[in-house]
């Protein structure tokens, strides 16, 4: 009998300018806490979100992308929390939260790279 694959997580490698800068706004404003650092990197996690940051300082900017920003879909529980928190933190919100018609409450952000992250829950009433 064959093994199947299996995918047990995702990790989003994301490229910075300026990776002190990039790795306090993770942590201070987002939540984050280091898992490793080194060699022009810096590994975060929140819960079962991780980011892999990588210094790159002479490639274009994510806000260059425009809309290929958008990076990451993630699944929160109490979501409303979430967003009271980061509103408390005065982060850049691209649409608040909000019901969807597709069964999720979402909403957006946009890091100060430039990247952009969608959060959303199954909405309750469904």
């Amino acid at each position: 009998m064959k093994n199947n694959p299996k995918i047990t997580g995702t990790r989003y490698v994301l490229a910075v300018k300026d990776l002190a800068k990039s790795v306090e706004y993770y942590q201070n404003q987002l939540g984050f806490k280091t898992d490793w650092a080194g060699d022009g990197w810096h590994f975060l996690k929140r819960e079962k979100f991780y980011i892999m940051l990588g210094e790159c300082p002479d490639d274009r900017s994510a806000f260059e992308t425009k809309n290929h920003s958008y990076f990451a879909y993630v699944d929160v529980e109490n979501i409303d929390a979430l967003y009271e928190e980061y509103q408390a933190r005065d982060i850049e919100i691209l649409a608040e939260v909000a019901d969807k018609p597709w069964g999720q409450r979402e909403f957006a952000i946009r890091t100060i790279d430039g990247h952009r992250i969608m959060f959303g829950a199954k909405n309750s009433a469904d």
